[in-house]
């Protein structure tokens, strides 16, 4: 298939993909957005079009994958501001001695250790914390999803062993 018929069956498409990116996005401007993007990844991967295929159902794919992707690069920023955001609440917040001093000393002492772990354990560990979920530390880190859960659990058993018979009492 040549560059223009490739060209002439994505403008033919144009109004129904304007139409699905509306149903996904719920939003004007976005759909646009959307279907614009579309656009530009269906002829950059021209060559990825295998011919006497459906053509609709290939481009509305790249389509509904596009704006998965968005929607989970969005939802990985909001998550890094929330998490930022309650972090600096916590710097910011004034520990009142009095309270419970034992608290402070025993989250300093859970932070020190967590520092200690090698960085490979201590990413994916504080990612998960945070409330990373395994397939998103996985994405971020680069690396498989099961490296992810079995670092993040030598790293939980590594503290419960340099804390274990420690008892708090409120």
């Amino acid at each position: 298939m040549t560059q223009i018929e490739f060209s002439n069956k994505i403008t033919t498409l144009y109004s129904a993909m304007e139409f699905f990116a509306l149903s996904l996005t719920k939003n004007l401007e976005s759909a646009g957005d959307l279907t614009q993007e579309t656009c530009l990844k269906a002829l950059k991967n021209k060559n990825k079009y295998r011919a006497n295929t459906n053509f609709k159902a290939w481009v509305f794919t790249i389509m509904k994958n596009t704006f998965i992707n968005n929607y989970n690069k969005i939802k990985r920023k909001q998550a890094l501001i929330q998490s930022t955001e309650k972090h600096n609440q916590l710097l910011e917040r004034k520990i009142d001695p009095s309270t419970h001093p034992e608290k402070h000393y025993i989250l300093k002492e859970i932070t020190a250790e967590i520092k200690k772990m090698r960085l490979d354990h201590r990413q994916p560990f504080t990612m998960h914390l945070e409330g990373y979920k395994y397939q998103e530390i996985s994405e971020a880190l680069d690396i498989p999803i099961g490296t992810v859960k079995s670092r993040i659990y030598l790293a939980k058993q590594a503290l419960i062993k340099k804390f274990k018979g420690y008892e708090y009492r409120s």
